[in-house]
């Protein structure tokens, strides 16, 4: 596939922000306090955004404020505590979130992967509660501070190739425990959020994405075992895994955010800076998305299971 000038795996957020400004425009990012949230928050405001961060931790927060300080001095920067594993801890960010500015792109790039089975707050497994239920839950109770045309972008993974959603058993009490099916579900189930959420919102701009394969802390809990397993797979599947600079990680999301090429394709998935075809069809099967990703169906029942669980109100 020949990319755009500038547009690729290889591009970086810098390479996707030349000549773009976002001045006058507010911008939520969860998880940004390190890795591709930080890099995301900073490249955005470097063009002029202010930003919004969140956080489960206090001294990371702390210190994504002072690094952003330092590196895009002249963007405001309000940070905001938030566990996307606690529903009451989401419900006391989100109040905190409708204090400040309106917010015009909202990304949805917190999460954790591959842990042992663990629970959050409310006894959702930890993957499937943080990635999918504890934005879903933020994403309705801000949704009267997202501008009329705002965009809301989810982080997912090439993960999702690996399985579908599992609704009749979404948190994992009547089956065996696989961390890696847990963490493909959760990222399907992003994709199932961006695409629903287009439909029942046809004013927002959602999209969901790939970022690439980027070592961060995201990957703490990964033995040396799960790596080589994961290198394996990738053979199998078209080629070795080729990481990324967490620039290039965070790319696609500052694209997403920022590129008027996005306008027209909402619900659209993601990946190296383009809307991309099924896995089947693209230019590597491992950035493309799976059949599942399409399911209508799935993601309208999965839309109405979690609205039961968190109990929020779109």
């Amino acid at each position: 596939m020949k990319f755009a000038e500038g547009r690729g795996a290889e591009a970086t957020t810098t390479d996707v922000l030349d000549g773009v400004r976002m001045d006058g425009k507010h911008v939520l990012v969860t998880g940004g306090t390190g890795g591709l949230g930080l890099e995301t928050a900073r490249a955005l405001g470097s063009v002029g955004a202010s930003l919004t961060i969140t956080g489960r931790d206090q001294a990371k927060l702390d210190a994504a404020v002072a690094t952003l300080a330092e590196q895009v001095p002249e963007a405001s920067v309000r940070p905001v505590m938030l566990d996307l594993a606690s529903l009451d801890s989401v419900a006391q960010g989100a109040k905190s979130i409708l204090d400040g500015e309106g917010i015009d792109v909202q990304i949805n790039n917190a999460g954790v992967m591959m842990c042992p089975l663990g629970r959050t707050a409310d006894g959702f497994e930890m993957q499937t509660g943080t990635n999918h239920l504890g934005h879903f839950a933020l994403s309705a109770q801000i949704r009267e501070a997202l501008a009329d045309d705002a965009r809301l972008i989810s982080v997912s993974s090439a993960a999702h190739l690996r399985g579908s959603v599992d609704l009749e058993d979404l948190n994992w009490h009547n089956r065996e425990y696989d961390k890696f099916e847990a963490y493909s579900q959760s990222k399907t189930a992003n994709i199932w959020f961006a695409s629903e959420l287009q439909r029942r919102y046809p004013n927002l701009l959602t999209a969901s994405l790939h970022p690439g394969a980027i070592v961060t802390d995201l990957g703490r809990h990964l033995t040396q075992d799960d790596m080589v397993a994961m290198q394996e797979k990738a053979e199998d599947n078209g080629g070795p895994m080729i990481f990324k600079s967490i620039p290039q990680g965070a790319a696609t999301s500052v694209w997403a955010a920022s590129s008027d090429e996005l306008v027209g394709h909402g619900g659209a998935y993601l990946a190296d800076c383009h809307v991309v075809p099924p896995a089947a069809e693209a230019y590597d099967p491992r950035a493309g998305y799976a059949p599942w990703a399409v399911d209508a169906e799935g993601a309208a029942a999965l839309w109405e299971q979690s609205l039961e669980l968190t109990g929020v109100d779109y």
